[in-house]
């Protein structure tokens, strides 16, 4: 493998399509050979990613799209998640652990937190009424030795 790869995919704003989404990305990037636990960080990240887009950017709405691309370059697997939703208002408000806009919907205020623990960086873009967009990318350590 010359280590550079690509993929990307598109579906609707359901909240059933998160668990796809979090399975494609994880079959991706298994050619990378993650340890399990980078494989349950990306799982994860993605996890948190789509459903802060269906949740907050389209708002339970099912007629949006969530695009998810994905490249490997060496040993990192860069993802990155996009909506065509509302947007955040708040963006540092909205990075605060515990901060939540759906209180009502238990939601943790945790996602991006989590993102930026277990990614090793991370950029959120947004304008609301327009969407968001993260990137993220991640170091595959398993692989680093190769490309060290």
């Amino acid at each position: 493998m010359n280590g550079n790869n690509y993929m990307k995919l598109q579906f609707s704003s359901r909240s059933e399509n998160e668990s796809f989404a979090r399975v494609a990305v994880a079959s991706f990037v298994s050619q990378l050979d993650p340890t399990i636990d980078e494989l349950t960080d990306i799982k994860t990240v993605v996890s948190e990613a789509v459903t802060n887009s269906i949740i907050h950017g389209y708002e339970g709405k099912t007629d949006g799209l969530v695009t998810i691309s994905s490249r490997i370059e060496e040993d990192r697997i860069y993802i990155t998640i996009e909506d065509e939703g509302k947007g955040i208002e708040d963006l540092e408000l909205a990075r605060q652990p515990l901060y939540t806009s759906k209180p009502e919907l238990e939601r943790s205020g945790m996602g991006f937190t989590i993102m930026e623990n277990f990614m090793d960086a991370i950029e959120i873009t947004t304008k609301p009424g327009q969407g968001t967009k993260i990137a993220m990318m991640k170091r595959i350590k398993s692989k680093q030795a190769l490309y060290n």
